[in-house]
C-alpha cells in the first residue's frame, strides 16, 4: 500500500510540474548524452590504438642516390637485427602505388605526381615499437639512409588530438550535468513548496524522514531515467545515420563503432543519472527544503 503511495505521489509531482519536468528531462537527456559520447569516444581511441599500434612501422627512406651495394649493406644489418621482425622493401613504383591508393579521392593531386618523386624505403616491423631510439641510432648514420620516420610518432600526435576532443566533450557535458543538478534541486524545492502543508500533516501523524522524502527523490530518479532513455535513443540514431551514414567513408580510417559499445554505454548512463539525481534529491530536502 505504502509502495503504491508513493508511486501515485512520483506521477502526481512530475505532472503537477510539468514545465520544469521537461526542462529537467532535456537539461539532463543533453548531459548524459554528451557523457554517452564521452565514454564511446574513449572505448573507439582505444580500440584504434590497439589497432594500428599492432601494425606500425618505422619507414627508412633512402636517399635517391642510393646504390646498390648501400641498399644491400641496410637490407643486410635489418635482416640480422634482433629488434626487427620483418622488413620489405618498396620501389618508387610500389611506393606511388600505395600513395594513389591512399590519395585515390584526390586525382589531380594523383596525378600531378610522378613514380621518380616519391623515395625507395624499407618498412620495417619492429618486435617492440618501444626501441625505435635504438634502430633509429643505428641506421640513420648508414649510407644510404635519408631520414627514418617512426609512424607511432604519427599516430600519437593524432590521438592527442582526439583526447583534446574527448575532454572537451567531457567539460561540456560537466557544465551540462551541473545545469542539470540546479534544474533536480530548483523542481524539487517547488515540489515539496507546493506540498508543505500535506508534509507539516504528515510529520504531526508520525510519518518517518524516508516515506515523506520517498516521492521527491523518485520524482528526480524518474525524470534522470527518461532523461538517459532519450541520450540512449539520441546515441543510437547517431550510429545509424551519422557514424553509419554520413561519416561512413571515414570508418575504413577511424574504424567503425560497434554495437556492443553503443549498448554498453546505456546502463553507464542510466546509472550516473540515477545515482546524480538521487543524491541530489537527498541533498535538496536534507539541507534545502528541511523536511
Amino acid at each position: 500500500m505504502r509502495i503504491k503511495y508513493v508511486l501515485s505521489e512520483v506521477l502526481t509531482g512530475l505532472w503537477r510540474n510539468v514545465t520544469m519536468t521537461i526542462a529537467m528531462i532535456i537539461t539532463m537527456a543533453v548531459s548524459l548524452t554528451l557523457v554517452g559520447a564521452s565514454l564511446l569516444m574513449f572505448m573507439q581511441v582505444n580500440l584504434m590504438k590497439n589497432f594500428y599500434y599492432e601494425q606500425i612501422e618505422v619507414t627508412i627512406f633512402l636517399k635517391s642516390d642510393a646504390t646498390q651495394p648501400q641498399k644491400d649493406a641496410i637490407s643486410a644489418a635489418l635482416s640480422g637485427d634482433e629488434l626487427v621482425e620483418d622488413s620489405e622493401f618498396e620501389t618508387r613504383e610500389q611506393a606511388f602505388a600505395r600513395f594513389s591508393e591512399i590519395f585515390k579521392d584526390a586525382p589531380d593531386l594523383v596525378a600531378s605526381t610522378k613514380p621518380d618523386s616519391l623515395p625507395e624505403s624499407y618498412r620495417v616491423k619492429l618486435k617492440d615499437p618501444g626501441k625505435f631510439p635504438e634502430i633509429e641510432s643505428k641506421f640513420q648514420t648508414m649510407e644510404g639512409v635519408d631520414e627514418i620516420v617512426d609512424q607511432k610518432a604519427l599516430l600519437s600526435k593524432v590521438f592527442s588530438v582526439i583526447g583534446s576532443l574527448q575532454k572537451l566533450a567531457l567539460i561540456i557535458a560537466i557544465v551540462q550535468g551541473v545545469a542539470a543538478l540546479l534544474l533536480v534541486i530548483n523542481t524539487i524545492q517547488v515540489a515539496a513548496y507546493s506540498k508543505r502543508r500535506e508534509v507539516a500533516v504528515m510529520k504531526l501523524v508520525g510519518a518517518s524522514n524516508w516515506f515523506i522524502q520517498a516521492p521527491f527523490v523518485l520524482e528526480a530518479v524518474a525524470a534522470g531515467l527518461i532523461g538517459a532513455i532519450i541520450a540512449y535513443v539520441i546515441l543510437i540514431c547517431s550510429k545509424i545515420f551519422v557514424i553509419d551514414g554520413t561519416l561512413k567513408p571515414l570508418t575504413t580510417l577511424l574504424l567503425d563503432v560497434p554495437w556492443s559499445n553503443v549498448h554498453l554505454v546505456f546502463p553507464a548512463i542510466a546509472g550516473v543519472a540515477v545515482l546524480i539525481s538521487s543524491i541530489t534529491g537527498w541533498v535538496a530536502l536534507r539541507f534545502y527544503i528541511k523536511v
